[in-house]
């Protein structure tokens, strides 16, 4: 299973370095935490892109938009610490991504390696 930050996703789509990696991932299809796509689709409306274009596109794949839980929003919590970096949409999408055991794609370098994190550059 794959899960997918926002900055993948606009990585793709801005065929931006790591594009490629995310396609390939993106065939095996997987899931984007709301909070996630949420966060993609301000981006790419905030810069006068297409945004029902670009979301058939991440659909064309089979990409499901995952819902946050309880649980997931407890964990994100939990993650927080003063200076890492990490906003609240990183977290959320770290905490679906370890909810489900997946592997997670992501351009943010402050993620670093941990368990299941896939950098795309």
């Amino acid at each position: 299973m794959n899960v997918f930050d926002s900055s993948a996703l606009l990585a793709f789509l801005q065929d931006e370095v790591g594009a490629d990696v995310v396609e390939q991932a993106l065939h095996d299809g997987g899931v984007c935490a709301a909070a996630n796509w949420s966060e993609v689709a301000q981006k790419v409306i905030a810069h006068d892109r297409d945004w029902q274009l670009a979301a058939a596109l991440l659909s064309s794949y089979g990409l499901q938009v995952e819902p946050v839980t309880r649980a997931d929003a407890e964990h994100a919590a939990s993650l927080w610490s003063a200076g890492s970096g990490m906003s609240l949409g990183d977290r959320l999408c770290l905490a679906v991504g370890l909810r489900m055991d997946a592997t997670i794609w992501t351009a943010d370098q402050s993620w670093g390696n941990a368990h299941g994190v896939y950098q795309i550059r």
